[in-house]
């Protein structure tokens, strides 16, 4: 009984090991395509949108539609984007980020304009 118990265990680490990593670095020498027209729907309390973008499968790149993310409080999201490097493409995944929305270097809590790169 503890070996059945033990041997188990020990695939179920195994499994877990060898699970992918979903934030993996993806980097191709394909450009992806234009982005597409998305409908945003009307604004939800709590929420933010996060746009479509096209992603990385297989061999080729695949649209993801938008949707809508549950907000937090005094961050930004950044919608994942291809960033083109080198001889190739490096995509940047989605992600939230505390307090400067406009990249001004002055966080939102002290900026007068923070909607405005060219104004504190």
């Amino acid at each position: 009984m503890i070996k059945r118990v033990l041997a188990a265990s020990a695939i179920a680490v195994a499994l877990g090991a060898a699970a992918p990593v979903a934030s993996a670095d993806i980097y191709v020498r394909v450009a992806p395509p234009a982005p597409r027209t998305e409908f945003v729907p009307a604004p939800r309390h709590g929420y933010v949108w996060a746009p479509g973008y096209w992603d990385w499968r297989g061999h080729r790149h695949v649209w993801v539609s938008g949707h809508w993310v549950r907000e937090r409080p005094g961050y930004v999201y950044y919608g994942p984007r291809w960033v083109e490097r080198g001889n190739g493409w490096y995509m940047e995944h989605g992600r939230w980020s505390r307090g400067d929305r406009d990249h001004d270097g002055v966080p939102d809590r002290f900026d007068r304009h923070p909607d405005n790169p060219r104004r504190d």
